[in-house]
């Protein structure tokens, strides 16, 4: 008979959050020895890992912070299951890998994974990747930090968005700005999470694509038989529309279609400098 009772299988279902069966083999190969069971699961646990490398990570959550020194920090952290993604424990390692990436001022998944997960215990630690890792072997799928942005900015709107009331955040949005008027601001970063777009001014679309979006505009306006002379304005009414689509000071404002996201911002005193956007899965 193994030396452990049903406290120590509770003890330790509620550290690693394991399933009832393998914490008891866990507890018999150990000899009741509650961290020689730790590091069978957790060996048990990377093992699986590997199984899984291959599986989609549709679910998951966003989460953010202001950085408070002119930048702040978005993630994305993806999973298999919703099941998962709205449990405690996940939820709980978005929020330590977001500290940690924000205090590393990661400005990319790999400047992340390499941050110290926990910085104020000083170096020779766990890396994020490392607890990513060991938190994936014991919730039994496949974890990872898809994405990672640090935006630029005075001040920050930080706007995090259900789209369950049933599961954590699915989009969030950072907005960076210079003004006063929050409650605008905060607007603006709504309407982005609504209407997705992909670069902040017209000037910041590539010239690659603007050309690319050129030169399909002309060629459906020359095949519905438009006067020659009429097609440089037609192509460039066309192409307005494809800046209202891409461009965030371009797009018609979702509370007010009638006036733009710029004349918004400008009207409330506002300069955008930077934003970013993230919906779980997309």
């Amino acid at each position: 008979m193994a030396n452990f009772t049903l406290e120590d299988v509770k003890t330790l279902r509620e550290r690693l959050g394991t399933g009832m069966v393998d914490t008891k083999n866990a507890l018999v190969e150990a000899d009741g020895d509650i961290d020689k069971a730790v590091e069978i699961l957790r060996l048990k646990g990377a093992k699986g890992n590997a199984k899984r490398a291959d599986r989609s990570t549709a679910e998951g959550l966003v989460a953010a912070v202001d950085n408070a020194d002119g930048t702040a920090t978005l993630i994305e952290l993806a999973c298999e299951t919703d099941f998962v993604a709205k449990g405690d424990k996940f939820v709980a390692l978005a929020d330590r890998v977001l500290a940690a990436a924000a205090a590393a001022r990661a400005d990319s998944v790999e400047a992340a994974l390499a941050a110290p997960a926990d910085p104020s215990t000083g170096s020779g630690q766990a890396t994020v990747a490392d607890v990513i890792n060991e938190e994936a072997a014991i919730l039994g799928e496949k974890v990872e930090l898809r994405r990672i942005r640090l935006v630029k900015g005075g001040e920050f709107s930080i706007y995090l968005h259900k789209t369950s009331k049933d599961l954590p955040p699915q989009v969030g949005v950072v907005l960076g700005y210079a003004g006063d008027d929050a409650e605008t601001a905060r607007s603006v970063a709504q309407h982005i999470s609504f209407a997705n777009p992909e670069f902040l001014a017209r000037e910041d679309v590539p010239a690659e694509s603007v050309e690319k979006e050129r030169t399909i505009v002309e060629q459906i306006t020359r095949e519905e038989g438009k006067p020659e002379a009429a097609l440089p304005k037609i192509i460039e009414g066309r192409l307005g529309a494809y800046f209202k689509q891409v461009a965030l000071l371009e797009q018609p404002y979702a509370k007010d279609d009638k006036v733009s996201v710029g004349k918004v911002v400008a009207d409330a005193g506002l300069t955008v400098s930077d934003f970013a956007r993230f919906k779980v899965g997309a």
